[in-house]
């Protein structure tokens, strides 16, 4: 079975990459996790590092059959040693190492202490000798399978080894399947054989102590964690396996995180996403397992008692395991069988929770290799024993033959009733079942695959969406009906509007002459044109023909999404109607699924709270949002209120909130597997504000990077936005200004005639001020100053005097610009914007420094230190720390103050060699690669050398490195 390839399983794992380089350079590193979790990979990432950084890397892998043979782990190490390197041991030694090691004429073996001794010490100033020109890394993968002899000779030269030039890297494999080679389980009623290696997680007892005894100085023992969603689809995409985000989440979910089960298992899969695999497991849904995974599992279960693996069947066939539905199923011993699962580490500890397996596809082959009729007893044993009728239904379901009425309507009440509980996942394939045993394919049958359809787009099981309402297709004759199976195709899109653009042409020829269906296809169409074409100016006729056609037609809920979308596009042109569309959609009938969506009305009053700057209404009507959808709406309105909440918060001075909102919607829309840009955007944002820069640019990215995935003109320049707001903020105003140019750009083309909608412009007029485009900033701001003055957007207007002052002060006219700033920040402490008041109060501040108005410096910034620590806002603190420590910094052009000759001590090592390599006029990309780090560490590292040294940009930082170490800062490269 092949191994995931280095760059693949360790590209997506920055964090543990780092702690891993951190226990490196304090001596030595144990890995240890499952079978292709990643540990191989990751081991050869960091050897791969320290090779290219100068290290001298020796490497063994025994496999398990290595380990009775005694110094092959030496022999392996050895192998990349030269004989000339072994010249300066003494005769006894080298001819007792030359034989242990089966090299050249040497024949002596070790037999008793004394020559054992011998060969250890000769080990010893062999990796010794080795050292001396650079580091020595002796990198052991598989160490539960080294051989005694070599562990031990190891040991020996670890426990004696001095002066830091040695380290050791070993990986231990700790699944069931990593112990001694069990038989298969005996018939029922006899006792397994247990072998005494087997420890608590199935390794060798004493397998991670052993490899921790192999580490010179303090070793860190670092369990490899399993595979995000994210890192998975990166694993899948370095293999060729450019997959829907929806289809990577269920890869990740059936492999338990594991990137090699997952390569495997994905292999399998066909274009729709199936097999899937899951729970429950029921006769007609088990996938078959790809036959290189079995005997991995097949060794994982060796070790567990038939009376245990009847007890892990039964769990892995229930949709909500506990230990008291197993017991009352007749599983008496479920406590006992669930504590021998926990020990061999098939399980997690099991409290009052569910049964949760520790690899999902240990249960998927106990149910596979278990026979039809004790599948029957144990379904049947379930059904007895379940109280919740959802449960129940299940598994009454998996004990169905064939078609029965009776049975399909059981199902449909238990789905209905998953539905009430917000369970829509549970309600999907109870709907489905139901639909498979209706007889006939007539109007029930396709009305249970339609509910179903859309109880999984509420879900965001977007493949199976596609997949039932497909089906439904084939049967059904009704317009409406087909129409609501292409508007379920359409919905679940998600953010990838362009991907459906046939599907509305087949929906508007079935709604021909049927103005009630013909609404839902134009209000679909509108979203195509904003989202898809990028046209706001063409998706209003769209969305006025929808509400129109809906409200002679009675379909109140179209009706309402419809003036709810004509709403949001009006206000985002600037229309003076846009308010009354809205009052409308507000007082429409409909019922709670459009009102209380993500494109809902009250979800579009809240930003109309936000365009007239009444934050703590919009928090307040997002709060009761959240909570609503929460237990009564879809996945994808939760998540995009809990990033349109975490918005609100950043506006509001709440950092912290808002970086817990903006993970929140990111961990829904992950696990549901929907478009996550729109959560990437608000993390950006909120990183920003009250986070690391280096992260929030990182995040930034990946919103745009979806966004273009997804074809969204709609969502992109908002990710943009935050690219350009956090370069800007960096003090790379040279890279922001075309980042910031091309939102622009877009939305002008959009038809955006609001500029509290998107509220880009001043950042961008700053950027175009600090690259000395003055004239082209004059002219932004006196466009975007009549659209607010005309629609009363203060707080726009307000922010908008920030780069009209830095104009200003451009043109020489200090003192108005100094009126300006102060003007802002009055202005915008009564709206109640603290962070763009301590962002205009530390412009001001700096003014008044660059001017020597020294007491308004200081009385600014303290005023600004206090509502950035209030705010938690620390990237923003970090710069009016910075400016206070300066008191005289310098105007545009200036000479580097005096008093910064402190500063270059506050920067890290890997700080100062990049602020000097930028001194020197080389590019990220050339610092990264002689630094042998990615271009966003460099990224990183300069965003905080920027921050501690209180410059703004990379000629500023220039400035100051070659003021201050001119004998040491080599003339300037040209640059490309």
């Amino acid at each position: 079975m092949p191994e995931p390839r280095p760059a693949a399983a360790a590209a997506g794992r920055p964090a543990v990459l780092a702690r891993a380089r951190a226990a490196l350079a304090a001596g030595g590193l144990v890995l240890t996790g499952h079978l292709g979790a990643g540990r191989s990979t990751l081991l050869s990432a960091l050897a791969e590092e320290c090779a290219a950084s100068g290290h001298r890397v020796l490497r063994c892998a025994p496999a398990r059959s290595d380990r009775r043979l005694p110094h092959l782990g030496l022999i392996d190490l050895m192998a990349q040693v030269r004989d000339e390197e072994l010249d300066h041991l003494w005769d006894p030694e080298r001819a007792l190492l030359d034989g242990v090691l089966r090299r050249g004429a040497g024949t002596a073996r070790p037999e008793g202490g004394e020559q054992l001794l011998t060969l250890h010490l000769a080990l010893l100033r062999v990796f010794t000798e080795l050292a001396r020109p650079c580091p020595l890394l002796l990198v052991v993968d598989d160490a539960q399978w080294l051989d005694e002899p070599s562990a031990d000779a190891l040991s020996f030269v670890a426990r004696r080894s001095t002066g830091g030039r040695l380290a050791v890297a070993a990986a231990v494999r700790t699944d069931p399947g990593a112990g001694a080679v069990h038989p298969r389980p005996q018939a029922a009623g006899t006792a397994p054989p247990h072998d005494a290696d087997v420890g608590r997680h199935g390794e060798s007892p004493d397998a991670v102590d052993r490899a921790v005894r192999l580490c010179p100085g303090p070793a860190t023992t670092l369990a490899v964690p399993p595979m995000t969603e994210p890192e998975i689809a990166e694993v899948l995409a370095a293999h060729g396996m450019r997959w829907p985000r929806q289809m990577a989440a269920r890869v990740r979910r059936a492999a338990g995180g594991n990137p090699r089960f997952a390569l495997e298992l994905a292999r399998t899969c066909q274009d729709d996403g199936s097999p899937v695999w899951g729970r429950p497991l029921t006769p007609a849904s088990v996938p078959p397992l790809p036959e290189a995974l079995r005997p991995y599992l097949h060794d994982w279960l060796a070790a567990l008692g038939a009376a245990a693996r009847r007890t892990l069947l039964a769990a892995g066939a229930a949709a909500y395991p506990t230990a008291a539905l197993l017991r009352r199923a007749g599983f008496a011993g479920a406590a006992d069988d669930l504590r021998e699962a926990v020990r061999l580490g098939l399980v997690a500890p099991v409290g009052d929770g569910p049964v949760r397996f520790t690899q999902p596809l240990t249960a998927v082959l106990l149910y596979e290799e278990a026979g039809a009729e004790e599948r029957a007893r144990v379904h049947r044993a379930l059904a007895d024993a379940a109280t919740d009728p959802v449960e129940r239904a299940q598994q009454l379901a998996s004990l169905a033959t064939g078609e029965d009425a009776a049975l399909a309507a059981l199902l449909s009440e238990a789905a209905a009733i998953a539905r009430r509980r917000g369970a829509r996942a549970n309600a999907a394939q109870l709907g489905l079942s139901a639909a498979e045993l209706t007889p006939g394919t007539g109007a029930d049958s396709v009305d249970r695959l339609l509910t179903a359809a859309e109880d999984a787009l509420a879900a965001g099981d977007y493949p199976l969406v596609r997949r039932l309402a497909h089906h439904a297709l084939r049967d059904c004759r009704n317009p409406a009906d087909r129409i609501r199976a292409w508007m379920a195709i359409i919905d679940s899109s998600g953010q990838a509007v362009a991907e459906v653009a046939n599907v509305l042409r087949y929906a508007l020829r079935d709604a021909e002459c049927c103005p009630d269906l013909l609404a839902q296809v134009h209000y679909r169409l509108a979203w195509q044109a904003w989202v898809a074409e990028g046209s706001a100016v063409r998706a209003h006729p769209h969305a006025v023909r929808a509400a129109r056609l809906s409200r002679e037609a009675d379909d109140w809920r179209t009706h309402q999404l419809g003036l709810t979308l004509q709403a949001a596009v009006e206000f985002y042109l600037g229309l003076p109607e846009a308010e009354d569309t809205l009052r409308a959609a507000l007082t429409s009938r409909a019922d709670h699924r459009a009102l209380y969506d993500h494109n809902g009305p009250a979800f579009v009053r809240s930003r109309r709270h936000l365009l007239h700057d009444r934050l703590d209404d919009a928090r307040a009507e997002m709060r009761a949002l959240v909570y609503t959808v929460r237990t009564r709406g879809s996945t994808e309105s939760l998540s995009q209120c809990l990033a349109s909440l975490a918005l609100v918060e950043v506006h509001r001075g709440r950092c912290a909130r808002a970086l817990d909102l903006a993970a929140q919607s990111l961990d829904v829309a992950a696990r549901a597997g929907f478009s996550q840009g729109p959560a990437w955007h608000a993390l950006a944002v909120a990183r920003a504000a009250g986070g690391d820069p280096g992260e929030a640019l990182v995040a930034a990215e990946q919103a745009r990077r979806h966004a273009e995935d997804d074809a969204d003109r709609l969502f992109l320049p908002r990710a943009l936005h935050a690219e350009g707001h956090v370069r800007l903020v960096a003090g790379e105003s040279g890279a922001a200004l075309p980042v910031l140019r091309r939102v622009r750009d877009l939305e002008l083309a959009q038809g955006q005639g609001d500029p509290a909608i998107r509220r880009w412009h001043s950042d961008l007029a700053e950027a175009l001020v600090l690259e000395g485009c003055g004239v082209d900033a004059d002219e932004l701001l006196e466009q975007t100053w009549k659209q607010a003055v005309r629609l009363g957007r203060q707080g726009v207007l307000a922010t908008l005097r920030r780069p009209r002052a830095l104009l200003l002060e451009a043109e020489g006219d200090a003192e108005a610009a100094v009126h300006q700033l102060r003007l802002a920040a009055e202005q915008l402490r009564e709206l109640g914007y603290p962070l763009e008041e301590g962002r205009t109060r530390l412009a001001l501040g700096l003014l008044c420094l660059r001017t020597d108005d020294q007491s308004g410096a200081r009385r600014e910034l303290a005023a600004t230190h206090a509502l950035f620590t209030r705010a938690r806002a620390w990237p923003w603190l970090a710069l009016t720390r910075a400016a206070q420590d300066q008191p005289a910094p310098r105007g545009t052009g200036g000479p580097p103050p005096a008093t910064a000759a402190v500063d270059l001590d506050l920067l890290t090592d890997a700080e100062r060699r990049v602020a000097q390599r930028v001194a020197e006029g080389a590019s990220n990309r050339e610092i990264a690669a002689e630094l042998v780090v990615s271009v966003k560490t460099v990224e990183a590292a300069l965003t905080r050398a920027y921050r501690k040294l209180g410059v703004r940009s990379r000629v500023d930082l220039t400035r100051v490195v070659l003021s201050l170490s001119p004998a040491r800062a080599a003339p300037r490269r040209a640059r490309c």
